[in-house]
């Protein structure tokens, strides 16, 4: 996976997590209820946090691998616009419970990609 294309995915995570987050707390703050704008942050902020894991990814000087780029990317988006999309479509009383389920597959994505990094880190020192 080139550098370049894993801190390109990271800005443009970066990016949306500012705009969701400057969203969600004045356009979206008198809509939700205290419980929906708190899980809404926390989609904001997990998105944030694994932007920063892919830019610093982009800027290792180490080999990233594939799997472990596509757990963070497929994580991200998968976890974090899955709440968005639940807390949306609750707050228009249609709530997508499809979407549920994903949530945690998201998280383990994210999961799986820290576990990548830890068997990198072992593979690079044996």
């Amino acid at each position: 996976m080139t550098h370049q294309i894993i801190i390109a995915t990271a800005a443009i995570f970066g990016m949306l997590a500012v705009i969701f987050g400057a969203f969600g707390a004045h356009a979206l703050k008198k809509t939700l209820s205290p419980d929906q704008l708190q899980s809404f942050e926390v989609g904001v902020k997990y998105q944030m946090y694994h932007a920063f894991v892919l830019l610093a990814l982009g800027f290792s000087p180490y080999t990233v691998t594939a799997t472990t780029y596509w757990c963070f990317t497929i994580g991200i988006i998968l976890f974090s616009f899955s709440i968005y999309g639940l807390v949306l479509s609750d707050a228009i009383g249609k709530k997508l419970r499809v979407l549920g389920p994903i949530t945690p597959i998201g998280g383990l994505l994210l999961v799986a990609g820290w576990f990548l990094i830890l068997v990198n880190v072992f593979l690079l020192v044996i």
